[in-house]
Order: C-alpha cells, then sequence, then structure tokens
C-alpha cells in the first residue's frame, strides 16, 4: 500500500480526514458514511478506506459483528489533530441555523443548544460593498448613524479589516472625517453612495496591528478548589493564563471577559478570574474612555 501522503489529491485527503474524524469522535466508520457525504461510489468508498488503513493499519478494524469500522486500540491520528473547539464550533453553528445539519462531520449529534445571541441587522449588498472596498483598497461614502450624532451622517471612509468583537461585527477604516483610524459597526451602515481609490495604507493603522497580552488567573478571594477549576476553564499553567488580543480590540475584550471593572465589583465566583497585568495592559489601552 502506498504511504506518501504528498502525493495525495486534495479530495482524496479530505476523505481521509473524514474517516479519521468519525473514528475519533464517533468511535466507527463505513462505506456509507462516505458515500452519504462525498457522494462517491462503493468502490471508491472501499478504496478509501482500505487506503487509510495502508497509513494507519493500528487505527481500525472491522467489527463484523456489526459490519463496520471500529477505532481501534492504538489509534493515534494521521490525518487531523483533533480539535474540541471546532467541534464545539461546528454544535454552534448548526444551533444558529449557520450551518446544514449534512455539511457536519457529525454524525451522531448530541441533544445542544446555546445561548440566544441578538440578530444584528447587517445589510448583505452593503457588507459586500464593505468587503469588495477592502480587497481594491478603496474608500467608502457611508451613511452611518453614531450614538454620538442624533441624525446619521455621511462620511468617507478607507476600510481595510473586518472584525468581530463577540457579539456584534465592526468594519475597522480610515476615517476622513475624523482623520483616525475607528470601528464602524456593519449594522450602523444605513447606506452607501460612492467610492474612490485611497492612499490610506492599513500598515498606519498602529492599533490594529500591535499585539495586547492579557494575564489573567483565578480571583485571589476564591478557595484554592475553587481556583483549581477557574485554572482548569482557561488552561491556566502556573496560576495564569495568557490571552493575546489586537490592541484595536483590547476594549471589547476586557469588556467581554468582564475585566473592565475593578475585580471587587462583583462576587468572586462571579467575576471568577482577574487581570494579572492590569498597569501594563492600562498604559496601552488608549479607548478607556470610548
Amino acid at each position: 500500500m502506498e504511504s506518501d501522503r504528498s502525493e495525495l489529491r486534495w479530495g482524496v485527503e479530505q476523505r481521509l480526514e473524514f474517516i479519521e474524524f468519525r473514528l475519533f469522535w464517533e468511535g466507527h466508520v463505513n462505506r456509507s458514511d462516505l458515500m452519504d457525504q462525498f457522494g462517491v461510489s462503493v468502490n471508491q468508498a472501499s478504496t478509501d478506506l482500505n487506503r487509510y488503513i495502508g497509513f494507519a493499519p493500528d487505527n481500525m478494524v472491522y467489527d463484523k459483528s456489526a459490519r463496520t469500522y471500529v477505532r481501534g486500540s492504538g489509534f493515534k491520528p494521521q490525518f487531523l489533530e483533533p480539535d474540541a473547539s471546532r467541534y464545539l464550533a461546528q454544535l454552534r453553528s448548526m444551533a444558529d441555523g449557520i450551518l446544514d445539519r449534512e455539511d457536519s462531520w457529525i454524525a451522531d449529534l448530541p441533544p445542544y443548544a446555546s445561548a440566544p445571541t441578538p440578530v444584528r441587522g447587517v445589510n448583505p449588498v452593503r457588507l459586500r460593498s464593505v468587503v469588495g472596498a477592502i480587497r481594491r483598497s478603496e474608500a467608502i461614502e457611508v451613511k452611518y448613524q453614531s450614538l454620538s450624532s442624533p441624525e446619521p451622517r455621511w462620511r468617507w471612509i478607507a476600510p481595510h479589516a473586518i472584525a468581530f468583537d463577540g457579539f456584534r461585527w465592526h468594519a475597522r477604516a480610515f476615517c476622513q472625517t475624523d482623520e483616525n483610524f475607528k470601528d464602524f459597526l456593519l449594522s450602523r451602515i444605513l447606506d452607501i453612495r460612492g467610492s474612490r481609490e485611497s492612499d490610506i495604507s492599513a500598515e498606519n493603522d498602529r492599533d490594529w496591528h500591535l499585539e495586547v497580552t492579557l494575564e489573567v488567573g483565578p480571583h485571589p478571594d476564591l478557595s484554592e478548589t475553587q481556583a483549581k477549576v477557574i485554572a482548569l476553564d482557561y488552561a491556566m499553567r502556573g496560576g495564569k493564563a495568557k490571552i493575546k488580543v489586537r490592541r484595536a480590540l483590547l476594549y471589547y475584550a476586557l469588556r467581554r471577559l468582564g475585566l473592565d471593572t475593578h475585580p471587587g465589583a462583583r462576587k468572586p465566583q462571579d467575576q471568577q478570574i482577574v487581570l494579572l497585568n492590569r498597569d501594563v495592559v492600562h498604559l496601552q489601552d488608549g479607548s478607556s474612555a470610548r
């Protein structure tokens, strides 16, 4: 059996990854799984299973009673690195209606649900215009409603990136009215009426390109056992975890993690984590008054 992965075509390697995904997460895989997921023939599905055995003979064995291949006791991933976050992201995407059931590689779905997120009214045509301006390095004239103004205003912006703050989508752009780089909520762009060439370089957006490292640890008023649980939640090592964030998104990250207030403002069981390098972070946070 050929065992040189470098000669595999993309479609073949994807099917081998699928076999491994099913073995790891479901514990079994068979020809019909491949046929249903990729629309291949019986012969092709059999070839893929045999090819996988050639690469990883200890990873699966045929169970005659169940008439399927099951995960071997010596299973070691060869084609993908099992990732809990990707598995859970698939569940959430299906819960949010973003991913169709048939597009997921998960066969036996566990019961799942997610806390509702308010729908943000991002207009697809305006989003297309923003993305197009980013691709072409153009400026666009937008009608934008900010909370600092009672009425929407027309202004020219030169967008260079899209950002998500955990709840809302933004365009990161140079505002030619205020002459600085700012975040513009996509849902507050009410209209777009023109575009033109822009000589604004995204490289000049220092806050976008610079990173800040947040060092977080368990709240000091938690019990030793509680602190150990929080350390596990955040994969802490040596009592702290490091979280890198673009300086442009620092304000949102601090707010989302509950680190934008003094640690004594809430009960330790509610706050759970504290910012260990608060002085360093606040020196770099130019948005604290936003």
